[in-house]
């Protein structure tokens, strides 16, 4: 259509239609973007899953595994220590002059895989373990209201065979195994539950009475007095017991007590072994006797291998 057509037929000159077209054109555009503005606001508004952390602090309760993991990459390197028995008097001075120690090694092969393994003085036992995070619970769209944990293990007695029984005593009767799973729930920011199923498989027991699967159920919890502070709960109920020995079920209770880099355990605990085929077959204090063993535990991780600057390059 010719210019002069549109001036007679509209009364709109070509310069007046020019003008007009681009500001449709403009106005279209403009609407867009604020359409795509408001589409990215809403985007960031909307609810996204987050995966929930800090139901402990420590990888441990106290003795036994807590539903926390390693960072992937980062190595925890952990001290347990136990000194004597409470009962002992002061000529032992309350079991301060006695001593027994693990030392061990935890590093995350990702955020839900970890290997790790330790030495105990008592009895010179290796130990070592693996544990996945099977479910992780969340908050958000397809929220998960719990954390489940797979853990298997397996220790090394250390000790010559003399010093065990007097009896034939194989290098195969040396080794124990453990299975866990842990079902925990952090309720809220002060408090943490959690469930430990476990089976303790020994190769070698005292007496043909003895079982040689052990089973336990474990239950751990947190209460969060501040932001620093908490208090820790860690109790084992062995369901079939051995009739050699007078074993009681593993009761500790402890304050956790951060410090930058560091997790800082002490508590008190009627069990002296520091894995989980020692303290769920072998504690035999009593806490209505005294014989309680004053104890703590020090984490301190390191970065080995820095995943965020990995993922930004």
């Amino acid at each position: 259509m010719s210019r002069l057509r549109l001036h007679k037929r509209y009364g709109i000159s070509s310069r007046r239609f020019s003008f007009l077209f681009c500001l449709v054109v403009v106005l279209v555009f403009n609407r867009t973007g604020r359409s795509q503005d408001l589409l990215d606001l809403v985007e960031d508004d909307a609810p996204k899953k987050e995966f929930v952390k800090n139901a402990f602090k420590s990888t441990r309760v106290i003795n036994g595994h807590s539903m926390e993991m390693v960072g992937a990459g980062v190595l925890d390197f952990r001290i347990m220590h136990r000194f004597g028995r409470l009962n002992g008097g002061a000529y032992n001075l309350f079991g301060l002059d006695q001593a027994t120690i693990r030392f061990g090694f935890d590093y995350g092969i990702s955020d839900r895989f970890t290997v790790g393994f330790g030495r105990s003085s008592s009895k010179k036992e290796l130990d070592g373990f693996i544990k996945y995070r099977l479910i992780w619970q969340s908050t958000g769209p397809k929220s998960i209201p719990f954390s489940v944990i797979l853990i298997a293990g397996s220790t090394i007695n250390m000790l010559k065979p003399e010093q065990v029984s007097d009896q034939p005593y194989y290098y195969t009767h040396r080794y124990g195994y453990y299975f866990q799973t842990v079902i925990g729930k952090k309720f809220s920011e002060r408090f943490t539950l959690q469930l430990t199923p476990t089976l303790v498989h020994r190769n070698y027991v005292k007496l043909y009475g003895d079982p040689n699967d052990v089973y336990a159920i474990g239950v751990g919890s947190r209460i969060k007095l501040t932001k620093r502070l908490a208090l820790t709960q860690d109790f084992f109920y062995v369901i079939n017991r051995s009739v050699s020995e007078d074993f009681r079920n593993c009761l500790s209770l402890g304050l956790d007590i951060e410090t930058g880099g560091h997790v800082f355990q002490v508590h008190f605990t009627n069990a002296l072994g520091m894995n989980e085929r020692a303290f769920v077959t072998e504690t035999n204090g009593s806490w209505g006797k005294g014989d309680i063993q004053l104890g703590f535990n020090i984490s301190r991780v390191f970065t080995i291998v820095d995943n965020r600057k990995k993922s930004q390059s």
